[in-house]
């Protein structure tokens, strides 16, 4: 199954957002492909803040991961993987440990890793289209 969304100002972003976990539910584990600057980020702050993070949601460009709790003390996972010289990084980093627990995760470039992406991680793709942002979405 997949579904398209399609953002024409970032203040459609929530609405946009509510619609993406309503079609995602039940699922926890996303990839997202995207050039840099499409706004893979961006989403995946709104998606952070609707699930009830509370805290200031940013690139994890030099971690790797952050970390974030929800009002309901559940972990979310939101890695960038950009830096990622080799997928030993990702396996000396107990990448395990996060990607087959029941958190959330929040995959930014996943090319890095393409041997530890799992069948069942959902899909996100993203694209410039003028001015609009296009997300596809692969369950």
């Amino acid at each position: 199954m997949s579904f398209t969304l399609i953002v024409d100002d970032l203040e459609q972003l929530p609405k946009i957002v509510k619609e993406f976990l309503k079609r995602t539910s039940p699922h926890k584990k996303f990839v997202f492909y995207a050039e840099m600057g499409v706004g893979k980020t961006t989403l995946i702050k709104e998606l952070s803040l609707q699930l009830g993070v509370n805290d200031v949601v940013s690139s994890p460009t030099f971690s790797i991961v952050n970390e974030y709790l929800t009002k309901e003390n559940c972990k979310i996972y939101h890695f960038d993987f950009y830096r990622l010289e080799d997928e030993q990084k990702a396996f000396d980093m107990g990448y395990e440990e996060y990607f087959f627990s029941d958190s959330y995760c929040f995959i930014e470039w996943p090319e890095k890793i393409p041997n530890l992406i799992e069948d069942d991680m959902i899909v996100v793709k993203m694209h410039l289209d003028g001015n609009k942002r296009v997300i596809n979405v692969l369950i």
